[in-house]
């Protein structure tokens, strides 16, 4: 019970010396212990402002000393765990490290234990960082290696999980990619185990593209085959949109302008070659380029035959009818020309045989005049 002072009535001289004495130690260690008291009790509830002012010597001197130290070290202490905390927690400049000088037993290891955590956040931190940034960046080829516990090692598993599906899923498009898009090998799927949500929907995506485009350019194809081997009768059928849709149609009305011109240079070339019926004319609609040249050929062929043929007709009926006055005129080239300058040679000399007999009739049978030849 600190602050007594010692009453003695009447006392004097040496006792009362002793008296004030006692008083004094008594008044001194009060003010001193109640002092250390303050201080000490500030620091248990965490109050590191208060130092013991209070005047003392000797061992007591050296107390005051020794708990003035450690609030010094306890401020230096928190002050550099909370720099430390602050920079990593709440600014993210990771590296730092507390600095205590002068510290030993529970501090330094606890201050060593700030530094061990911060030191491991900070490797554990810029080691994903490094992971992400190069996931980020499209480099596959890197996972976090350092060494981790608890949260953090859940972490490290569930980043370089998604590194290993992410270079699955990139591999399987890459080769999907590369078979349909490059080497033309259809019907390719991507196969991507594990994967979920986008991952999956991108995957299914992938495999939706490449399967529309393997059946499109198969049914392209099998039409294209089809024109090419002569049968007309197939179309596009698949669905299809955008540019494919463009080349579903483009195809198809190419393949009714075929089916068309075919079955017009078939009735033309049957009505002028198989019977005969001549002046017939392909009339395809819609046709141009090469189409149009051949049609247009067509028509000038039939047109040419069915001049050349009533020419020839006109002339070899007005023979027959006994009319020798009438040629082919018409412009003819190789075996026609031939036979044009045959029936011309023919009329020619009918002309001549008639004319001879006509004269000799006359002189003889006319005219008496006998011994013509």
């Amino acid at each position: 019970m600190l602050g007594g002072q010692a009453q003695v009535p009447g006392v004097a001289g040496t006792w009362k010396d002793l008296t004030d004495s006692v008083n004094a130690m008594a008044s001194n260690l009060t003010n001193q212990v109640r002092n250390i008291a303050d201080v000490t009790t500030a620091v248990a509830r965490g109050n590191l402002s208060q130092k013991i002012t209070v005047s003392a010597q000797g061992e007591m001197l050296e107390l005051k000393n020794t708990i003035n130290t450690m609030v010094d070290q306890l401020n230096s202490f928190a002050g550099e765990v909370t720099r430390v905390a602050r920079e990593v927690g709440t600014e993210g400049v990771l590296g730092g490290q507390a600095q205590v000088a002068g510290v030993g037993g529970t501090w330094k290891d606890l201050t060593d234990n700030v530094n061990t955590l911060a030191g491991n956040l900070t490797d554990q931190v810029r080691n994903i960082a490094v992971v992400t940034t190069a996931v980020a960046n499209g480099d596959l080829s890197q996972k976090i290696t350092v060494n981790a516990q608890g949260e953090v090692l859940e972490l490290k598993n569930t980043i370089n999980r998604m590194v290993d599906q992410l270079n699955g899923f990139a591999s399987e498009v890459t080769r999907v990619a590369k078979e349909v898009g490059t080497e033309g090998e259809l019907g390719g799927q991507a196969q991507v185990p594990g994967v979920a949500g986008t991952w999956k929907d991108l995957t299914e995506n992938v495999n939706t593209l490449a399967g529309n485009l393997t059946v499109q350019l198969r049914d392209v194809s099998a039409v294209a085959t089809a024109i090419a081997s002569g049968d007309l009768t197939r179309k596009i059928t698949v669905e299809a949109r955008g540019e494919i849709l463009q080349i579903k149609e483009v195809i198809n009305r190419m393949v009714d302008r075929l089916s068309s011109f075919a079955a017009e240079v078939t009735r033309v070339a049957k009505e002028v070659g198989t019977e005969g019926v001549l002046g017939g004319q392909a009339q395809v609609e819609g046709v141009a380029g090469t189409w149009r040249d051949l049609t247009d050929n067509v028509n000038t062929l039939a047109g040419n035959l069915t001049n050349q043929v009533r020419n020839i007709a006109v002339v070899t009926t007005a023979v027959a009818n006994g009319d020798l006055s009438q040629k082919i005129t018409v412009a003819a080239r190789g075996e026609v020309l031939e036979l044009k300058d045959t029936i011309n040679i023919m009329v020619d000399r009918l002309g001549i045989f008639a004319d001879e007999v006509t004269r000799v009739a006359r002189e003889v049978g006319t005219e008496g005049v006998l011994g013509g030849q």
